[in-house]
C-alpha cells in the first residue's frame, strides 16, 4: 500500500489531496496488466471508468471517415486518459492501445464522482489535463489546414522530442518505439510519404533511427523545415 500511495503522489491529477485522502483513492483502484497490442477500450464503447499509467506506455487514437487510424495522444506514466467519460458519461471518444506491456490504474466512474465530491480540486486537476489535451488537439488540427507533409512530420518529431524527449550524446532520443506508420497516424498522411520523408531527414542528418527510436541530432535543422 506504501507504495501505490508514494506512486500517486506523483500523479498530478491527485496533488491536491494528503495521505488520508489518497489512502481513500487507493481503496478504489483495480490494476490491470496489460501486454503490448492489447486494446484496453475501443471508440465507441460505454465510458466506465478513468485510468492512469503506472507503467509502461498507452496510445490514443481515432478513426478517420476513411477508416485509417489518427494517433491523438501518446500517455506516458503518471498520466491519466479517458478522463472526458467523467463529464459527459457517455461512450469512450476514442480507442487506447498499449504500445508497451503496461500496468494500469482504473477508478470505475462511480467511484471516481465519490472522490471528486468529497475533494473538489481533483475536479479542477481534470479540467487542466483536459484543457491540455485540447491545445494539442487544435495544434494538430491546424497543422493538418496548413502546413504540408514535410512540415507536419518536422512540427511533429520536434514535439514528441518536447514530450517524450531524453538528451543522449547524440541528441534527443523521442522514448517511444516510433514505426513509420505510427508516424504518417500522427500528422495524417501515408505511410510511403512517411518514410520518404524521414529518409529526407536522415539524409539532412538532423535525426537518426535506431531500432525504432528517433534521435533528433540538429533540431535546428527540423526547425528550418517549419
Amino acid at each position: 500500500m506504501a507504495e501505490n500511495l508514494e506512486l500517486l503522489k506523483k500523479i498530478p491529477l491527485f496533488a491536491y489531496l494528503d495521505d488520508q485522502q489518497l489512502a481513500e483513492v487507493e481503496k478504489v483502484i483495480l490494476e490491470r496488466f496489460y501486454r503490448k497490442g492489447r486494446i484496453i477500450f475501443m471508440e465507441g464503447e460505454p465510458g466506465e471508468a478513468v485510468f492512469f499509467v503506472k507503467s509502461g506506455r498507452v496510445k490514443v487514437t481515432k478513426q478517420t471517415s476513411d477508416g485509417r487510424e489518427h494517433i491523438l495522444h501518446f500517455i506516458n506514466p503518471g498520466e491519466v486518459f479517458a478522463e472526458v467519460v467523467m463529464f459527459d458519461g457517455g461512450t469512450y471518444p476514442a480507442t487506447a492501445e498499449v504500445v508497451e506491456d503496461s500496468t494500469l490504474g482504473m477508478i470505475r466512474n462511480v467511484d471516481m464522482e465519490r472522490i471528486i465530491n468529497n475533494n473538489p480540486g481533483i475536479a479542477l486537476a481534470l479540467l487542466k489535463i483536459m484543457s491540455r489535451r485540447l491545445r494539442i488537439s487544435q495544434q494538430q488540427l491546424i497543422e493538418l489546414a496548413l502546413l504540408d507533409t514535410t512540415r507536419r512530420a518536422a512540427s511533429m518529431l520536434l514535439f514528441l522530442a518536447g514530450e517524450q524527449g531524453i538528451k543522449t550524446d547524440k541528441g534527443i532520443e523521442i522514448d517511444i518505439s516510433l514505426t513509420n506508420q505510427d508516424l504518417a497516424n500522427l500528422i495524417g498522411t501515408s505511410r510511403e510519404t512517411a518514410n520518404r520523408i524521414l529518409n529526407d531527414f536522415k539524409r539532412q542528418k538532423a535525426i537518426v533511427i535506431n531500432k525504432g527510436r528517433v534521435t533528433i541530432l540538429d533540431k535546428y535543422k527540423l526547425k528550418s523545415w517549419l
